[in-house]
């Protein structure tokens, strides 16, 4: 029987799932989400949503990602991929991202470099779990090109400009939320959000403007009832 991990919680599954989504999908911080609970009847303090973001953010990514990959054949026509500098502590890291030609998040992965070595450690995590792609968009960087003359698929790969804005589009939220937490404190914690923050976002990813509206307000219905039943 699988275990119910709400189990030892008296604040209901509703409330902590409630709170843990508007952390990660929105640019708020700790303390707002707080404060607009409480403008709800709900009064926890900020260190309260810290707790249920660590302790249930993973479990739900996880679900997610199980769903989608159940119910959705991931197709590897294409991946945008692209890096983003990151400062933790005064000191540059580097956030790895590959985007499917819809737009999700398929892999998200942090290192110190942007050499040969991490890019090929980046591609194998993210062939692991999808397959090796029938398109690669990069930038320029050389990093790519060794790694993918290392992985048998250097003919794959396409550079442009403009060809890779998926990808770049993709960072916006985490600079956004980057902004909002004064930056993030280690790379653990920047992985943890990333990876966190890049299902949410593809299970609310909804397309609005391929939808009119009322097939967007379906949509965005059936988002939230499924998010409802995460871990139930």
């Amino acid at each position: 029987m699988k275990r119910n991990p709400f189990r030892y919680f008296k604040t209901s599954p509703e409330i902590i799932r409630l709170a843990v989504m508007m952390y990660i999908r929105f640019p708020l911080s700790l303390r707002n989400v707080g404060d607009l609970l409480h403008e709800r009847g709900i009064d926890i303090t900020h260190e309260t949503v810290r707790f249920w973001w660590n302790r249930f953010g993973p479990l739900f990514a996880t679900s997610i990602r199980r769903r989608r990959v159940r119910n959705t054949n991931y197709s590897n026509r294409t991946w945008h991929i692209d890096e983003v500098f990151v400062r933790i502590n005064g000191e540059l890291h580097y956030l790895w991202r590959a985007v499917d030609h819809e737009g999700e998040v398929l892999e998200a992965y942090v290192t110190k470099r942007r050499n040969r070595k991490a890019a090929l450690k980046f591609l194998r995590k993210a062939m692991k779990r999808y397959g090796p792609p029938d398109r690669v968009v990069t930038d320029k960087l050389p990093s790519y090109r060794a790694a993918l003359r290392e992985l048998g698929i250097a003919s794959r790969q396409e550079t442009g400009r403009w060809l890779n804005n998926r990808a770049e589009n993709s960072h916006q939220p985490l600079r956004r939320r980057e902004k909002t937490m004064n930056r993030f404190r280690s790379m653990r914690s920047l992985q943890k959000f990333a990876a966190v923050q890049s299902s949410a976002l593809n299970h609310f990813n909804l397309e609005r403007h391929f939808h009119r509206r009322e097939e967007f307000k379906e949509n965005r219905s059936a988002a939230l009832a499924e998010w409802c039943q995460l871990a139930a």
